[in-house]
């Protein structure tokens, strides 16, 4: 399946005792499922802990909040699996429900979205992680709701780190950019953009042209287009 044994036990070290008759019938399992074959060894690499999973107890359930909650026909179960393996290995009582209700709380309302693009939410901690960024984004000077729509409007932002992606990404802007809150809170896709590889090298050609670009133009152009914006200037 093209997994690496080492890491797969080092990472769950039950598969030690693990049969080859369970680890099969939770193969058999996902197959049931709709996962194919060929997507095993990324799913099982991963996350080894599937491997060792109670069927009953702990697979089932993830399948039926995935039905349940988030209406996800049968159909769609690989690609939701595939999009986020951590689902499997996360509890539906004490993981996604908690997680799905504080999302559904902020405002999220699509659960096609959810489920499809951002499932990567439903498995982090509402007290460690989700709290914490939109504490942090608060603490830069926008307000409670502006921070909630900004995530609404850039879902991924809950994914960024505050010290690698938020801080420095923030800083930059401020102190060189010179930019407003403002721009951020119509613009939260910037935090998704590089630093190094676009915002730095974006806004240091336009201090050098001398000219104003607005933000969402300034970093979704592509080069060719960029590149075009600046003589136009």
């Amino acid at each position: 399946m093209g997994v690496d044994s080492g890491k797969a036990l080092s990472l769950n070290p039950t598969l030690h005792s693990a049969t080859l008759h369970s680890i099969h019938s939770v193969i058999s399992f996902l197959q049931t499922k709709g996962v194919h074959q060929k997507d095993l060894g990324r799913i099982f690499g991963m996350c080894p802990k599937i491997l060792t999973s109670n069927i009953k107890a702990d697979l089932i359930p993830v399948f039926n909040f995935l039905s349940d909650n988030l209406n996800v026909p049968e159909s769609g179960f690989r690609r939701v699996i595939n999009k986020c393996p951590r689902l499997l290995v996360s509890s539906v009582r004490d993981q996604l429900k908690p997680a799905l209700i504080y999302l559904q709380r902020l405002g999220f309302k699509d659960m096609k979205s959810l489920a499809y693009q951002d499932p990567v939410l439903l498995v982090s901690s509402v007290e460690k992680t989700l709290i914490p960024k939109l504490k942090y984004l608060v603490s830069l000077g926008f307000s409670k709701e502006d921070a909630v729509n900004m995530v609404l409007r850039c879902p991924c932002i809950f994914t960024f780190s505050v010290e690698n992606n938020f801080k420095p990404k923030f800083e930059y802007f401020e102190r060189e950019m010179k930019g407003e809150l403002e721009e951020l809170k119509e613009f939260p896709q910037y935090f998704a953009f590089s630093l190094e590889k676009r915002i730095k090298p974006r806004h240091l050609e336009i201090v050098k042209h001398g000219v104003n670009v607005p933000l969402p133009l300034m970093l979704k152009s592509t080069d060719e287009e960029f590149s075009d914006l600046l003589k136009a200037k």
